[in-house]
């Protein structure tokens, strides 16, 4: 399929269907009222791995994490773009991973329609990440191609914040149609504001918060920061777990080594898991009898609580981990 001029404008035409979101399975948790789970997907290490590189491809066909995204843009050296596309439909029809996705090249850059002249053919893409989105006529632009190909039932769109712009501009493009995620790449945002890097990370603070609130407010994923010093585990698991803590839902990764670590920290802990277990089972208790808030160790347990307790058992539920015979023990 070939993106003519005639395609292309269409695209720029209003967007006439809602995004396709990324399906949830089954739970075995009844529902809360007032409780929105929709946004809870198996996303917790988006694996970027770069797609001039074979040898690198074929190890990651195997990977356990949860999406294996193939990448066109930085990992790509510009002389080998066209190589990479060679291969990008051989990598996503060869790939196990649960959901597999292409970043492609930003839109200005002039690599962007022959990267979608491609991705767009593939039976197998789940997701497609647009970097350096500024505002939404970016994703707009993307969606509506999408809709004109036979990806179009099935394919969502990570947004890549990572920019002042695209900061400012975040709701705006968590609208947007296909925004099943927002992601926050540090270092392009640090090159386009001048921001200096500490170890303690403070200064990225408040646009991470922004990137996590927000995806949360329009019931995205929020997708955290690579750990650039990937040979450095303690650093890893200190900032996926910062970043679990911040409200995000998964983090980007450059090296094989560093996928177990940082599902594991998206995943809730055992003691997490055992304390939400006690929740949901006494705000059963209590429902059944008609009361609100109950008392449980000595804290008060309301509705705000028993929300987290649920969205804990879902991710665990998720991840592999039988909630139901937690609950029936």
């Amino acid at each position: 399929m070939l993106l003519t001029t005639r395609a292309i404008a269409a695209a720029l035409r209003p967007a006439t269907l809602r995004a396709a979101r990324s399906k949830s399975t089954t739970s075995a948790l009844a529902p809360v009222p007032g409780l929105d789970l929709s946004n809870e997907r198996l996303r917790r290490a988006v694996f970027y791995v770069p797609c001039s590189e074979e040898r690198k491809i074929q190890k990651s066909l195997g990977s356990a994490a949860d999406c294996v995204m193939y990448d066109l843009e930085d990992g790509v050296s510009l002389n080998r773009k066209g190589h990479a596309r060679g291969l990008v439909l051989s990598a996503l029809a060869g790939s196990r991973a649960r959901s597999r996705g292409v970043r492609i090249n930003s839109l200005g850059s002039g690599f962007e329609m022959d990267d979608l002249n491609v991705v767009l053919q593939s039976d197998a893409l789940d997701v497609i990440m647009v970097p350096k989105v500024e505002r939404a006529a970016d994703v707009h632009f993307v969606q509506r191609l999408i809709e004109g190909s036979k990806a179009r039932d099935r394919v969502t769109i990570i947004a890549g914040i990572e920019t002042a712009r695209g900061l400012v501009n975040i709701q705006e493009i968590a609208r947007a149609d296909r925004v099943d995620a927002l992601l926050f790449a540090a270092e392009d945002y640090c090159a386009d504001t001048g921001i200096v890097r500490t170890p303690g990370r403070r200064e990225l603070h408040y646009a991470r918060s922004v990137v996590s609130t927000t995806a949360h407010a329009f019931r995205l994923q929020a997708i955290d920061m690579v750990t650039m010093d990937f040979r450095n585990a303690e650093v890893l698991r200190e900032e996926a777990r910062e970043g679990a803590e911040m409200g995000f839902t998964g983090k980007q990764v450059i090296h094989p080594a560093q996928v177990d670590d940082v599902q594991q920290s998206f995943m809730p802990t055992a003691e997490a898991r055992a304390r939400a277990v006690r929740i949901v089972r006494g705000y059963q208790q209590h429902y059944a009898l008609g009361k609100g808030a109950f008392d449980l160790d000595g804290k008060a347990i309301d509705m705000p609580v028993v929300k987290w307790a649920y969205r804990m058992l879902r991710r665990a539920e998720l991840a592999g981990v039988d909630v139901a015979a937690e609950l029936n023990e």
